[in-house]
């Protein structure tokens, strides 16, 4: 569809300027922008009626404009735009500050609906910045309706994007092309996507704007599940050579993690039932032809850094090679050492690739990876790049892997070759999909709901890691309230005397990193004032190499607090840190919450968390009870039920964490929705032939929708796509 600044729209000069920073580049875009919320302004009052509202209520009025006139206030030199509104039953004002332009729509005479918040002025009614449409006849945008409320941005007005995409609405939205096969729309009960994308932005009535939704969510569903469908079979035609171990090898490997553990963390380790059950499932996944692609998840601390050890210790200990992949350079140098040293005892090394290396350092790597020398490789998103050339990939362990999307665990997945080796025949017709791949291990430290777990991870076997290894002491978890910080803050220059560390964490304000950055730098100077040690600092707005070089110092001690945002989230590993003090704890979610608790009680020493929160139950009772979650529970599973339990909309726990692709409509937190993704899910396995494509010319309107149109995101498994 035609780029906004060539589309005619209404406003198109702003719409090109700001709406670049919505994302919104051409017409189709501008359909997609779906309203955040509706406001539903039908219902009309008389004047007389308004003098009974509170201030702050809204209401909608039919009227005729009286006068209006340009003022100017005296203190800040301001131009206010007054009007006097009329009916039968008596008058009101209407005020709108700095948007002189009213004057020129607005004239003596002329009758509008009127819609917008109330304030009383003695007998007086007035509307403050109201929103109006003229009473005419045609079809009103901004009053007397069931309006739209969109997101905006700096130079885009609510009426403004109101008016461009009525006007797309009428350009192109009744005719905007169907894509599902008719028989689908009809068992589904599914509106037109034209009527659909019209009646979403604009519906006539609630039932319309529920109908156009559940299309809408029905589409954004049926993608992901073709997406996850179309892989799985994809994967299905691709072979992996099998990784056979005996058994004597496989628990002299166990063994030998145990035993380094054990010298590690200075007491008796034995490995739990869950990392047993987790670690004989990816041997026997590894010893198929059929590629394995596993999912383990567990908390923090949870042992999987050991599971994922076990099993690059069976690849790299026949010969063949397995690669980690990590988020962040930071994190890759942490699981080289980790991994290294459990590896050490089995005569296996470990070689780092990361962008920091020295060139000489690049360049040793590259070259141990190309002949097959590096056995385990660690690495970042440096492991993507056409330099790097693996000898014999057999098993890729992916970390954080809700930080990868599809296309980039692909580029790691596409190193193994061995396309010549793959099964097939002169006379097959597809060679090129019977290709050779590595085995895929993804983890993730944030559990997710069970229930959502059946949508989400449909296409993954999965192994849970739930119960904690021995001899890990719990963290004790508190919410204390701002006068009782001196307190707090005497106890954490004690634990600083005897070498312990302390992390402080300060919200994110406002979703505004540049707020939070300042926020973390004025907390670390009046810390490092108070208690009068020195005090490191790491937020977003630092370069990498910066951020990790405070880590560092913080790990070794050269540091005892170290003051940041939510980066800390996940970090490097520091056995010395006893002490997570998270300010403002109201603002963050359970995930975070939990994830940030689990940065310490790595040690021998107890471990405290401490929640700075003065919220109470009747300012926010859904932030209180995340407080009280997180002190009374421990576990991640049983956290991620809670955390599904209390929120509304948005990001359950474990959703973004997931790897998941953001819905704009569907929300797997409603049951209605889960229940279409199940059958979205029936539907895409009977329209998906076996190679996972869709067939024949008939879904060419379909296929084209998923990789070029507004589904395509979605499909395509990218986790960073959506509104």
């Amino acid at each position: 569809m035609a780029p906004l600044g060539e589309s005619g729209l209404p406003g198109d000069p702003a719409l090109r300027r700001a709406g670049r920073r919505l994302d919104l580049r051409n017409v189709r875009d501008l359909l997609f922008h779906l309203p955040r919320r509706y406001e539903d302004r039908r219902a009309m009052s008389t004047i007389a009626e308004l003098r009974d509202l509170d201030d702050g209520a809204t209401a909608s009025v039919r009227v005729v404009v009286r006068s209006i006139h340009v003022e100017q206030t005296w203190r800040r030199r301001v131009q206010v735009t007054k009007a006097v509104l009329a009916d039968e039953t008596g008058e009101a004002e209407a005020t709108w500050f700095g948007r002189r332009f009213i004057e020129k729509r607005v004239h003596a005479g002329q009758r509008l609906v009127v819609s917008g918040r109330l304030r009383q002025r003695g007998f007086v009614p007035v509307f403050d910045d109201p929103e109006f449409s003229p009473e005419d006849g045609t079809d009103p945008l901004h009053a007397g309706r069931i309006v739209p409320v969109y997101r905006l941005t700096a130079g885009l007005t609510a009426a403004r994007i109101r008016e461009a995409i009525r006007a797309a609405l009428d350009r192109a939205g009744l005719m905007y092309g169907e894509y599902l096969p008719a028989d689908l729309r009809s068992a589904e009960g599914l509106e037109p996507i034209g009527r659909a994308i019209d009646q979403v932005h604009y519906p006539a009535s609630l039932e319309d704007r529920d109908a156009a939704l559940r299309r809408l969510a029905f589409d954004e569903l049926f993608a992901l599940q073709l997406g996850m469908v179309g892989r799985r079979r994809q994967r299905g035609r691709t072979t992996s050579k099998p990784v056979v171990v005996d058994d004597w090898r496989d628990e002299a490997i166990r063994n030998a993690l145990a035993t380094e553990l054990t010298v590690k963390v200075g007491r008796p380790v034995t490995l739990t039932v869950d990392q047993v059950g987790a670690m004989a499932s990816i041997r026997s996944d590894l010893a198929r032809t059929e590629p394995m692609l596993r999912l383990l998840q567990g908390d923090v601390g949870s042992g999987k850094t050991a599971v994922a050890a076990h099993a690059l210790a069976l690849v790299a200990g026949l010969g063949r090679q397995g690669a980690l992949l990590a988020p962040t350079d930071l994190l890759a140098r942490q699981h080289a050492a980790t991994v290294g040293d459990l590896l050490a005892p089995l005569g296996l090394g470990v070689t780092l690739l990361t962008g920091s290396l020295s060139a000489d350092g690049r360049k040793k790597a590259l070259s141990a990876i190309a002949s097959g020398q590096a056995g385990v490789v660690v690495g970042t998103h440096a492991l993507f790049q056409e330099s790097v050339r693996f000898a014999d990939l057999g098993l890729a362990v992916i970390d954080e892997q809700h930080r990868f999307g599809v296309e980039q665990r692909g580029l790691l997945e596409a190193k193994a070759g061995g396309a010549a080796d793959a099964p097939g025949t002169p006379g097959d017709a597809e060679p090129a999909a019977l290709r050779a791949a590595p085995h895929v291990l993804l983890m993730t430290a944030t559990p997710i709901p069970r229930t959502l777990g059946q949508v989400i991870y449909a296409d993954l076997d999965v192994s849970d890691l739930r119960v904690v290894p021995t001899g890990r002491l719990p963290i004790r978890t508190a919410t204390r309230t701002s006068l009782e910080l001196d307190r707090l803050w005497r106890f954490v220059a004690e634990e600083a005397v005897h070498d312990r560390r302390t992390f402080v964490v300060v919200p994110l304000i406002e979703a505004a990193e540049d707020d939070a950055a300042a926020a973390a730098k004025d907390e670390a100077v009046r810390l490092g004032m108070l208690l009068g040690l020195p005090v490191g600092l790491v937020h977003g707005r630092m370069k990498p190499a910066e951020r990790d070089a405070a880590m560092r110092r913080f790990r070794d001690g050269e540091t005892r607090i170290l003051v940041g945002t939510t980066v800390i989230e996940v970090g490097v590993d520091v056995p010395e840190a006893t002490v997570m003090v998270v300010e403002g704890a109201d603002r963050f979610g359970l995930a975070q919450l939990h994830q940030l608790r689990g940065r310490v009680g790595r040690g021998t020493e107890q471990s405290y968390c401490v929640l700075v929160s003065d919220v109470t139950i009747e300012e926010d009772p859904v932030a209180w009870a995340r407080l009280r979650a997180i002190e009374t529970l421990t576990d991640g599973f049983e956290l991620a039920e809670k955390d599904f339990e209390l929120r509304g909309e948005g990001d359950v726990l474990g959703l973004v964490q997931s790897g998941l692709p953001r819905l704009r409509v569907a929300s797997l937190q409603r049951m209605d929705h889960r229940e279409l993704a199940k059958r979205a899910r029936l539907h895409a396995e009977a329209l998906l032939d076996p190679a996972g494509e869709l067939p024949g010319d008939a879904l060419a309107a379909l296929r084209h929708e998923l990789t070029a149109g507004w589904l395509e995101p979605i499909w395509s498994g990218d986790p960073a796509s959506g509104a």
